[in-house]
């Protein structure tokens, strides 16, 4: 399967299982993974995270175990869809303008800090914990360019396939969580 069809595919099944959901299996759910991640934080103390767009699991009850911990957080900040990511400091409360391809991110002046932990959104993921992004590779040159930090894969349970098609470039994550699950090797 080409990764395409595999992306088509994933964001089609993803999108059909968020909208079955209620509003209160919703909030079970993002309950249920800022638990998994907050058990996984370890001695982080910078951590990338994202706002989601669309059916993507909702990050914000993450974010609120960030800010009690005092942790620094960055949301990721692109110009384009083939430029580069940045990691860009945000604290909640702080602007959110509208970036490219439907992202809510931190002001350009936002100081760029390196991430320790990286959490980042997926199409798809498999037990090899290879992850399908949408395309544009930018959490791969991410992930290359901080390789010291540990990669968690955000994740509707519904979003583990089989096999995800890999290239050389593509960056495998550390781990995934999702609503019902921690998956790492």
């Amino acid at each position: 399967m080409t990764k395409a069809r595999a992306r088509s595919e994933a964001k089609a099944k993803r999108q059909a299982f968020v909208a079955a959901l209620t509003p209160a299996e919703r909030s079970v759910a993002t309950v249920l993974l800022a638990e998994r991640v907050e058990a996984q934080l370890g001695d982080a103390r910078i951590v990338a995270v994202y706002l989601p767009i669309g059916s993507e699991i909702d990050t914000l009850a993450i974010i609120d175990r960030l800010v009690r911990r005092k942790l620094a957080i960055t949301l990721p900040h692109v110009t384009t869809r083939k430029g580069s990511l940045r990691f860009l400091r945000w604290a909640p409360g702080d602007s959110l303008p509208a970036g490219p391809m439907g992202l809510h991110q931190p002001a350009t002046t936002a100081p760029e800090i390196v991430p320790d932990l990286i959490l980042t959104p997926l199409l798809a993921f498999d037990t090899r914990l290879h992850r399908l992004g949408y395309g544009a590779g930018h959490y791969d040159r991410a992930f290359a360019g901080h390789p010291a930090a540990r990669r968690i894969g955000l994740a509707w349970s519904v979003q583990q396939v089989d096999a995800i098609p890999n290239d050389s470039w593509d960056v495998p994550l550390h781990a995934v969580a999702t609503e019902r699950e921690y998956f790492s090797l």
